[in-house]
């Protein structure tokens, strides 16, 4: 038989039952729309972390304190193998002198230190809990961020401990409303701050959205905001990105040789490069997005199961059919290949709407996370669309071909009798 001829007959018979084929569909269209979705969305986030981790700065390497893996602490309660010192017990050996020596590094553009706290930062009768970032002068040359009025402040400003402050978006708008905040002054703590400054909106996810910052100079963060003397973390940029795993390297040599570490097993620091950042971040999406995925597999499975299902009653409801088809002279090869086809229509069908209803909830979740001013990119990988299509038509085959063979084994005269 033609294949034209078959797909026309395939067509009329699912057809004939509409309402029962679109249900049929609905596992794989369900099952193929997630795929699509976790796999596109997985892409906008990772386009989000990109954009986040950019935002420091390109061609960067962040140095965080961290709990060396042989110290006492790990037995003593003070937290886990291997954590940063934000995460557990405080690690202080991170100093301003640290900063000063990673800037000698021939392959390094610039450093800045970082410490951060959360105090109440008001204006007049209006409060707000906001992160207070402490920073010297060199973070506004490094980071992508750009003022939407005013100045940074200098570093002369940071080493006189200075009282000045660069606002984050939302800070400035929840404080000053429609007020130009740019050389009024905000009270941080019991501390008051004059405002030289306010960044554009930049926008990010949960606490670790730069807008909701106040930026400060380090020194006075360290001295009348923390009262502290070291660094939580330092940003390093670089000049050749190329170069960064040795420049890496120089910078563990030059920490070691300042805190007297002699063993890298007792590093109570962690180096960490952009690219092997970025990574670790993205084999981390991986196994997100392929847990999902095995998630969205099973729906695809009750799916086929159902389309085999459904497949055996439309066999039974045809029997007499078949054996009139076969008294005609149709083999038993056309007659599977009829109903095997039928299957691989059903479930190509419901690939197909399930690529498109994927695409749309995709979309949707980009114009959503875009809303919200997150860097986030909607993109649909090839390999999902690939995947969809191909995942239909596997289906459709594997769940449809035992039906199949029962309707191409049935006797034609045994047929001819069912009623």
């Amino acid at each position: 038989m033609k294949f034209t001829a078959l797909l026309s007959q395939v067509i009329r018979g699912l057809t004939s039952n509409l309402v029962r084929t679109l249900l049929t569909t609905l596992g794989i269209v369900i099952g193929i729309a997630m795929v699509i979705l976790v796999l596109s969305a997985g892409e906008g986030f990772r386009s989000y972390i990109v954009s986040q981790v950019e935002a420091f700065g390109t061609n960067t390497v962040f140095i965080e304190t961290r709990i060396p893996p042989t110290t006492k602490a790990r037995s003593g309660g003070g937290g886990l193998e291997g954590q940063t010192g934000s995460q557990a017990v405080a690690i202080t050996s991170l100093k301003n002198r640290d900063i000063q020596d990673i800037k000698k590094i021939p392959n390094v553009s610039g450093a800045y230190g970082v410490v951060i706290g959360q105090k109440v930062a008001s204006y007049r009768d209006v409060k707000k809990n906001s992160l207070i970032w402490g920073s010297d002068s060199d973070r506004f040359s490094i980071d992508s961020g750009k003022l939407l009025s005013g100045r940074p402040f200098t570093e002369q400003e940071n080493l006189g401990a200075a009282q000045v402050a660069v606002l984050g978006f939302s800070v400035a708008e929840d404080l000053f409303k429609d007020e130009d905040p740019v050389g009024k002054t905000v009270r941080v703590g019991t501390h008051n701050f004059l405002v030289v400054g306010v960044y554009e909106e930049r926008g990010g996810l949960g606490g670790n959205n730069p807008d909701n910052y106040i930026y400060i100079p380090l020194v006075t963060a360290q001295k009348k905001i923390l009262g502290i003397d070291y660094l939580f973390m330092m940003i390093a940029q670089l000049r050749d990105q190329n170069l960064a795993e040795g420049t890496a390297e120089d910078m563990r040599a030059v920490l070691r040789t300042n805190h007297n570490i002699t063993d890298p097993a007792k590093d109570d620091f962690a180096v960490t490069t952009q690219a092997s950042g970025l990574e670790t971040l993205g084999t981390i999406l991986s196994g997100v997005s392929f847990l999902l995925i095995a998630v969205a597999a099973i729906s695809l499975v009750v799916g086929g199961v159902g389309i085999m299902n459904i497949m055996y009653v439309v066999v039974t409801e045809r029997t007499s059919e078949i054996g009139l088809k076969k008294a005609l002279g149709a083999r038993n090869a056309d007659v599977l290949n009829e109903f095997l086809l039928e299957a691989v229509v059903v479930t190509m069908v419901g690939g197909i709407f399930g690529i498109i209803l994927g695409g749309g909830m995709s979309y949707l979740v980009a114009l959503i996370a875009q809303s919200q001013n997150f860097d986030w990119a909607f993109k649909i990988p090839v390999i999902s669309v690939v995947l969809g299509i191909g995942v239909s038509a596997a289906i459709g085959i594997v769940f449809g071909v035992f039906p199949a063979r029962r309707a191409s084994k049935l006797d034609p005269i045994e047929a001819l009798r069912y009623e």
